[in-house]
């Protein structure tokens, strides 16, 4: 199968629904915040990075592990999110995830030993797993095909907003406190209040989820096809009945409701995964593999390691996170205008240069353990190649994944198809992450080398396999 054609558009509505009404986009920006959760719970752990490491007395790979345990988490919410939304809704999938989010903050904030805090971080990373998996699934299926690719970005723009946030409340926690391990309030140290405050966002998302309905496909494919009428008619502002029934047609022809898919569903007699999940897989793993999130776990380390003071630490890795913002927003209004294919090409290339700079730039480091920095004109450089890479990646690779992973798939096989590829994602994210450590101890130069192989290796990938799906209807992807 040739995967870099497209299918031209083929269904009898595809001139309905063209235009986001606002309460599709607010249904999409409801639904989102379980990006924000996301991106909050897996950075915020940024500003607590060396006051667990003291806390509990921790060596360079238990820290790598209490970093990335979440993301184990993750994977196995990820795995089973697709089934459980394909069970149970899209929108009550959402709300086991607020819970689990919630119930991590509470316990990770108090955790008495570090065997517990892990614990709570695994039941934080399940709902972040769900969550990655239902929110671009959700947006997909409720957005109007000329829209889609801005709203899925929705989905990155939260996570980069929750990142923001997390490292932001880091810095004003520890700043507040005099130091991460300092005391706070009620006696709890600065970097246990770094996981506490993630409460108020669970309940918020909890809370809106609420009032969002159910997607249509999800309702068609469960034979409550009035049910997906009335979603049709209220959020793409279709009005004839006449067009409502071809889109319910459409979603039934695609869907084969009467059978709900399984793992067995994404393979090929005779030739094993189909291509497409391949794709998303490989999308996943690149996304992972170019050390995005390790410029957002350990930042922070990283900076201090190289002879930034604590507080310039925190600040660098807040601009940064800023930088992260604006770049989305960028994304967001280009997605839809040169695709998805593109973007993903300007990044991958923008990517190999940057993580190669800074390859080079640490490569100059003097001194050794709590001595080493880095040297004029070295310094500033390192910083403006790690805001470019931050640029190309949140320009590209951050929300375009979300976005494909939540379009690409066909409809019968979406769920559980985006279900594999996001827990291979959080798989290679906790590759990276426990792997930094070890890797920083046979020096930076290196690390930053491997990130950008990965970094030219997705650009080969991309430019041979990758299709474009700008504007194309959920129900024309094929596998």
């Amino acid at each position: 199968m040739n995967l870099n054609s497209a299918p031209a558009p083929k269904n009898a509505v595809d001139d309905l629904g063209q235009h986001a009404t606002a309460r599709v986009v607010l249904i999409a920006a409801a639904a989102a915040l379980g990006g924000f959760l996301f991106g909050f719970d897996t950075a915020v752990i940024n500003g607590a990075v060396d006051a667990i490491q003291g806390s509990f007395g921790l060596e360079k790979t238990q820290v790598g592990f209490a970093v990335a345990c979440a993301l184990l988490g993750s994977a196995v919410g990820a795995w089973f999110a697709g089934s459980l939304a394909d069970r149970f809704g899209r929108v009550r999938t959402m709300q086991v995830a607020a819970l689990f989010l919630a119930l991590s903050a509470v316990g990770a904030g108090v955790a008495a030993s570090v065997g517990t805090l892990i614990f709570w971080r695994l039941v934080g990373g399940i709902g972040i797993g769900v969550a990655s998996v239902i929110a671009p699934t959700y947006i997909a299926e409720v957005s109007p095909a000329a829209v889609r690719g801005r709203l899925g970005s929705l989905q990155q723009l939260a996570i980069v907003l929750g990142i923001f946030a997390a490292l932001l409340s880091d810095a004003w926690l520890a700043g507040t406190a005099g130091g991460a391990a300092s005391p706070l309030w009620l006696g709890l140290g600065a970097w246990r209040w770094m996981f506490l405050v993630a409460v108020v966002p669970a309940l918020i998302y909890g809370s809106l989820v609420l009032g969002v309905p159910e997607s249509p496909r999800y309702l068609v494919a469960k034979g409550r096809a009035a049910e997906a009428k009335e979603v049709l008619r209220k959020v793409l502002a279709i009005t004839s009945d006449t067009a409502l029934d071809a889109k319910v047609k459409d979603i039934q022809d695609s869907l084969h409701s009467e059978y709900r898919p399984t793992l067995k569903d994404l393979y090929s007699p005779g030739h094993g995964l189909l291509p497409v999940v391949w794709v998303g897989i490989l999308l996943s793993v690149f996304q992972q593999f170019v050390g995005i999130n390790v410029i957002f776990y350990y930042s922070n380390t990283l900076w201090h390691s190289v002879g930034f003071s604590e507080t310039d630490a925190f600040s660098i890795s807040v601009a940064t996170s800023v930088v992260n913002v604006l770049v989305t927003l960028i994304a967001i209004a280009l997605v839809d205008r040169i695709g998805r294919k593109p973007l993903l090409l300007i990044g991958s290339a923008g990517m190999t240069v940057t993580l190669g700079a800074m390859a080079l730039c640490f490569s100059q480091a003097i001194g050794s353990g709590e001595a080493l920095s880095l040297p004029a004109p070295w310094n500033i450089v390192a910083l403006i190649s790690a805001n470019a890479y931050v640029v190309f990646f949140g320009m590209s690779w951050g929300p375009m994944v979300w976005v494909l992973l939540g379009e690409m798939f066909p409809n019968r096989i979406r769920a559980i198809a985006l279900a594999v590829a996001a827990a291979a994602q959080w798989l290679a994210n906790f590759a990276i992450t426990t792997s930094f450590p070890p890797l920083a101890k046979l020096g930076l130069p290196f690390a930053y080398g491997l990130y950008a192989a990965f970094a030219l290796l997705s650009l080969l990938f991309v430019a041979k396999w990758v299709r474009e799906t700008k504007g194309l209807e959920l129900e024309d992807m094929q596998g």
